[in-house]
């Protein structure tokens, strides 16, 4: 465990047979921020230290980032759930607030269904909810355009050499070259992603999850199911101008839970919601936590 000058915490903590490293600040309710790809905790900086002064605001590095654990399975979004089943336990809570963005918001869509007992209060941000991404990925030509990178990713290895070779364009082109708010990204923000993906064994995990998201065992398992309704408050947050995800996946997503559910669309935003628009979404969250 470290400490740095802004007042969070390092910290290891066992869950669900690996370690996950996590970032801790504040006490209180029990707040878990889930990032999505290609980040870490570090795409929450700018909530972290504005939920410290009302809740316990911990941020894992999900399975296969950063400086977790790198397992060569698990990627599946039942093991993900239990990551962060695990992750609230072993902290001592029964509950928490759960806040994901991207792949973070899939998992914490997952872990609504299969463990709503764990959640107070659920906030999405620019994440669609998995079985509505594979009805668009087949129905909605636009967003099967947006999504041409998920088939080319189910390759063995290239992938991951490909990537390697032009990492820092690729990693510069996502977040400077694709936000909306241009300001967003520093070229010292871009360097720290760019290190976190250099980390031995991070890429090939990292794809492990689109490739277990588009394996036929995941296709056959959800298709023609019906979620069961997610009985937990519910607040979406969506950048109108995402680049990854249409505006579309947006739509009926008032149909998958049966508790109170808020969307907010958010104009002259894109993907990385809680960095292009940190107060804004600092904001929502504490409005929607302390109502």
């Amino acid at each position: 465990m470290t400490a740095t000058s802004l007042g969070w915490q390092h910290h290891f903590i066992e869950t669900n047979n690996i370690r996950l490293h996590c970032v801790t600040q504040g006490e209180g309710e029990l707040v878990v921020l889930l990032h999505g790809f290609p980040e870490f905790w570090y795409s929450w900086r700018h909530q972290i230290p504005a939920l410290a002064k009302h809740f316990k605001v911990v941020v894992p590095d999900l399975r296969g980032y950063n400086d977790s654990d790198k397992p060569a399975t698990g990627y599946d979004l039942d093991t993900l759930s239990g990551d962060i089943r695990g992750l609230i336990e072993r902290l001592g809570y029964t509950q928490a607030h759960i806040v994901g963005h991207d792949w973070g918001g899939t998992i914490a869509w997952h872990l609504a269904h299969k463990f709503p007992h764990l959640l107070d209060r659920l906030v999405i941000l620019n994440a669609p909810h998995p079985q509505q991404l594979m009805q668009e990925m087949i129905g909605n030509v636009d967003q099967l355009r947006r999504s041409w990178y998920l088939l080319a990713l189910q390759v063995p290895a290239l992938p991951e050499w490909l990537i390697r070779q032009n990492l820092p364009g690729i990693v510069k082109g996502l977040f400077q070259g694709q936000a909306i708010r241009k300001g967003a990204f520093t070229t010292k923000d871009t360097e720290i992603y760019q290190a976190a993906l250099e980390k031995p064994g991070v890429l090939s995990a990292v794809l492990n999850y689109y490739r277990q998201f588009l394996s036929p065992q995941t296709w056959l398992a959800n298709w023609g199911h019906s979620p069961t309704p997610i009985t937990v408050p519910t607040l979406v947050l969506w950048g109108e101008e995402d680049f990854l995800f249409s505006q579309k996946l947006t739509e009926r997503m008032d149909r998958l839970v049966s508790a109170s559910f808020n969307l907010k669309l958010l104009r002259h935003c894109g993907h990385w919601i809680q960095q292009e628009v940190p107060q804004t979404v600092n904001r929502e969250l504490l409005d929607f936590f302390k109502p």
